[in-house]
């Protein structure tokens, strides 16, 4: 393993400046996830005085600590659960390991307001369980609303940030490391602290951080469950008031907040590299035999999958069923499928591109310049999605109309939105590439451009696999965005799934949430297909 020295760390402060062709795609990327953020300080300018005294209420340092309690709780145990459930995918030999990672991944691709009406509608007070359980007495189950129901739900629904994460770089470790420690008599806990944990670490603050994010722009779960978040408070004021100067000043203090959780993640993260020291082919880890607790891991295994898979489509289906029963209209077109898949799909290819010369930028030309340009992508991540959405919808009312409620302008949104998705997958896969290989593959009179598409690229496949199935996936729930700026009559199975909820049609829905489900549940199947197939060869 190599990692940079203090005095490295001297020297990577006073690298010559870099040439400008390096700097100007990373600067279009950010400068394109910052138009939101120049919307709200726009609008935020000419806040009347009053407005502003409102921050000072303590009402809003309630909800903010709210806010920041949640983040941290979710953050805590989703990285625990997609560490250990990438552990178990990756390095045992638990049975049918590609069947669960797909299973354990799908929560992902769930919306949160879906999965929380699920829950409620199941395990909450005067739910289904509770209705089977009445002729036994019980009258009232426990209730899921507030910050325990909120924790748990969205635990359940983010850990696979971590998962995938650290999947790809568990994929990327070389065995002859641990081999090299266990020969110096390093036990296998100190294998795992001084060799496994440094390798896993830029994937899994990567996680972390996208995890903290989620969980402080999230909104339909935490409305559900009526938990007082950041939120739901920046939203009441931008669908309730006529002013949205408030509004705007509420988000601007969530940037603020993002910035503080930036600072953090750029300390806590480090400069080093993870990356062999020597030439030669990277060779797999041998699975650890689970032995007598193969079957305390597939029952771990199963009862995630079950709460947060299996009881949300078991919601799901009972409702399409009982809709099926009573000739209501459960059937939609094949056109929302399409819609969906389409726009997700070039949405998570843009973002691929555009995160890789950010990831190559501040990777392999680390300074502070280049690591604050890559951790700015994430600003765009904590706003929520309807701040991103209101703002494109100012900039393409006033400034190019002829690009509003098109589909540039959602794959726009969503870019903007799931950048970071993208950005820290690779990152983390970038990181374990020494660039010694580059550099022999340059001294052998290659060229960039061939060094890159022939030896860097096919190196990064595990993590851009990642950042394009993470992309993906959250763009096939995005919701606000696809609402206020998808073209006229265009409809997505998210659009559809949250005007059927909003009326109360709940079989309406259960048929684009199973379909949801479905196309999400093949995408993630080809992608480790893949996978097999280059572990094969």
């Amino acid at each position: 393993m190599k990692k940079k020295s203090t005095f490295n760390n001297c020297l990577w402060i006073k690298r010559p400046c870099l040439p400008l062709y390096l700097w100007i795609p990373p600067i279009l990327v950010l400068c394109a996830s910052f138009l939101p953020l120049v919307y709200l300080i726009i609008r935020t300018i000419g806040v009347d005085s009053q407005l502003l005294d409102t921050l000072l209420r303590p009402r809003v340092f309630e909800v903010l600590l709210n806010s920041v309690g949640l983040a941290l709780a979710v953050t805590v145990s989703g990285c625990m659960l997609g560490f250990f459930l990438a552990w178990l995918t990756t390095r045992t030999d638990l049975p049918a390991k590609k069947f669960w990672t797909i299973i354990l991944s799908l929560p992902l691709v769930l919306p949160s307001y879906v999965g929380a009406f699920a829950w409620v509608a199941a395990l909450g007070p005067r739910g289904l369980l509770q209705g089977w359980l009445e002729p036994f007495g019980v009258e009232r189950l426990p209730s899921l609303y507030g910050f325990w129901g909120a924790w748990i739900i969205l635990s359940l629904f983010s850990y696979p940030y971590v998962l995938l994460t650290v999947r790809a770089g568990f994929r990327g470790i070389d065995a002859s490391l641990e081999d090299v420690a266990r020969s110096l008599g390093k036990n296998s806990f100190q294998v795992f602290r001084e060799i496994l944990f440094p390798q896993l670490w830029p994937a899994i603050h990567a996680g972390a951080l996208l995890i903290a994010l989620y969980t402080l722009s999230d909104f339909g779960a935490v409305s559900l469950l009526q938990f007082n978040s950041f939120t739901q408070a920046i939203y009441s004021q931008y669908i309730g008031s006529f002013n949205r100067g408030v509004a705007a000043v509420l988000a601007c203090v969530l940037v603020l907040l993002t910035l503080l959780i930036l600072l953090f993640q750029f300390r806590i993260g480090g400069r080093s590299r993870y990356y062999r020291s020597s030439a030669g082919a990277l060779r797999r880890v041998p699975c650890v035999s689970l032995g007598k607790w193969r079957y305390p891991a597939l029952f771990f295994c199963g009862s995630i999958g079950i709460f947060a898979l299996g009881l949300p489509v078991m919601v799901i289906s009972y409702w399409l069923i009982r809709g099926w029963i009573h000739h209501q209209s459960v059937l939609f077109g094949a056109e929302i499928v399409w819609n969906s898949v389409s726009a997700s799909g070039l949405a998570a290819l843009v973002a691929v591109i555009a995160a890789l010369p950010i990831v190559i930028l501040a990777v392999r030309h680390a300074r502070r310049s280049t690591q604050w340009l890559e951790r700015s992508t994430y600003i765009g991540h904590a706003l929520p999605g309807i701040v991103i959405a209101f703002s494109l919808v100012f900039f393409g009312v006033r400034y190019v109309p002829f690009l509003y409620q098109t589909l540039f302008m959602l794959i726009f949104a969503y870019v903007v939105h799931f950048l970071p998705h993208a950005v820290g997958s690779i990152r983390s896969s970038m990181l374990q590439i020494s660039p010694r290989l580059e550099d022999a593959a340059r001294n052998l009179g290659k060229k960039p451009f061939h060094v890159f598409s022939s030896l860097t690229l096919p190196l990064l496949k595990p993590g851009l696999l990642s950042g394009f199935a993470l992309v993906f996936l959250s763009c096939m729930k995005e919701l606000p965005a696809t609402l206020l700026l998808g073209p006229i009559e265009f409809q997505t199975l998210a659009t559809k799934i949250w005007n059927a909820t909003e009326d109360a049609f709940f079989a309406k829905a259960a048929g684009p949430a199973l379909i949801l489900v479905l196309v999400s549940a093949m995408s993630i199947w080809i992608i480790f297909s893949q996978e097999e197939s280059e572990k094969g060869r």
